[in-house]
């Protein structure tokens, strides 16, 4: 018989995304038609370079050999170069960068090497549901602070109890936000470095939609403000930039001894990335000049699409200057979950409803900007037809 599991399992929440692609494979196989903006994996393909940077690795058997957290050293060169040439950050590419086996398992790792028992990790809610997977892992708490549309979806800082931050020991923020497409004014973000500072927090800021901006935004990085460098580890994937989500490649940038950390939780974990996966991060990072910019314009098409399709059916959309995402209010009167239920039922469109990624995510659902603007523009109609219905019938209720 097997043991009972833990209480750090048994507070584990649901995953969001789990059941999406079985219920997927069940509507098609009856004949649905479906449109899936449910999770954040765009139907494009990475820069050529980086599809012919893994083969030739791939062909060669010394890179089927342990990684370890060293890794290629020619990663962290590029990572470090990047870093300066993007936000004029100069980083040891040895001290300062590890490479992750995506960002969200540094992400989810961090709370190992900081946290202890009955510890507070305070994470955006709605937010990445790797922030508190990792705490309560970790046997740490997990205080949540509403994302809402009357503090812009930034965190309140003065609205963390005095009784958390005592005990608190991660911040995690994520700007350009996902779920609600939110960016942070830099005057908010170095008001967050100077309460990190006051309060002994390490800063974790998941960067991962620093490269999808719009209409001349560029997304900071939370290393480039005065004091960050001291308390803040910065977050960073090659998934949404170069499309490369299956690939499992990203890294961690800031504070060395907190990147020590890591790195040794790390070595208890895993052996490192595939040399090959990391060449071609190399080689995407090298095409980023001249291959982002077109990828990037692809989203904006994408993303103008679907705002004047959502707002033709009677959607309140506001329009992001950043990520791959919109978050749309639903109908009055309805849940987010019973919203989203209806839509695959009825229409065959799979969103993301806002609870599903927290309580502070209620009254909201999730687009991913991850087909074509016609598939867009349909699945929006279709949305429509649906906030049609449910409006009559609450109407009719009420």
């Amino acid at each position: 018989m097997l043991p009972p599991p833990s209480a750090a399992y048994k507070r584990l929440p649901g995953y969001p995304l789990a059941g999406i692609p079985e219920l997927r494979k069940s509507l098609e196989d009856r004949g649905v038609d479906v449109i899936d903006l449910g999770a954040g994996d765009a139907d494009l393909s990475p820069p050529p370079a980086v599809v012919e940077a893994l083969t030739r690795a791939a062909a060669d058997p010394a890179n089927s050999r342990y990684a370890f957290q060293m890794g290629v050293p020619a990663l962290r060169d590029a990572i470090a170069a990047w870093m300066g040439d993007r936000f004029d950050v100069e980083l040891d590419p040895f001290a300062e960068v590890l490479p992750l086996i995506g960002s969200k398992e540094g992400i989810a790792l961090l709370p190992q090497v900081f946290m202890n028992r009955g510890d507070w990790a305070v994470v955006p809610d709605p937010g990445y549901q790797a922030y508190a997977g990792g705490t309560l892992i970790a046997k740490g708490r997990v205080h949540k602070v509403p994302l809402r549309p009357e503090h812009d979806f930034l965190i309140p800082l003065d609205d963390i109890p005095a009784d958390v931050l005592k005990r608190a020991r991660i911040l995690y923020l994520n700007y350009p936000n996902n779920p609600t497409a939110a960016s942070a004014p830099r005057a908010y973000l170095e008001d967050v470095v100077a309460f990190c500072h006051a309060n002994d927090l390490l800063l974790a800021f998941d960067n991962a939609y620093s490269e999808i901006a719009f209409d001349g935004y560029r997304p900071p990085s939370i290393l480039e403000l005065d004091g960050a460098r001291d308390i803040a580890l910065e977050f960073h994937s090659f998934s949404k930039t170069y499309n490369m989500t299956g690939w499992r490649l990203g890294w961690v940038a800031g504070a060395a001894s907190a990147v020590a950390g890591l790195r040794k939780v790390k070595s208890f974990v895993d052996t490192g990335i595939f040399r090959a996966v990391q060449w071609a991060g190399v080689a995407a990072l090298e095409a980023h000049g001249e291959w982002v910019p077109g990828n990037v314009a692809t989203f904006r098409e994408r993303r103008d699409a679907a705002v004047r399709a959502l707002g033709e059916a009677g959607f309140d959309v506001t329009i992001p200057q950043a990520t791959m995402y919109l978050w749309v209010p639903v109908p009055k009167g309805m849940a987010s979950r019973d919203f989203a239920l209806q839509a695959v039922e009825k229409e065959g469109v799979i969103v993301m409803p806002g609870g599903a990624l927290g309580d502070g995510g209620e009254g909201f659902f999730r687009v991913a900007l991850t087909v074509s603007s016609a598939r867009l523009t349909e699945a929006a109609a279709r949305l429509g037809r649906v906030r049609e219905e449910l409006t009559r019938t609450v109407g009719a209720a009420t």
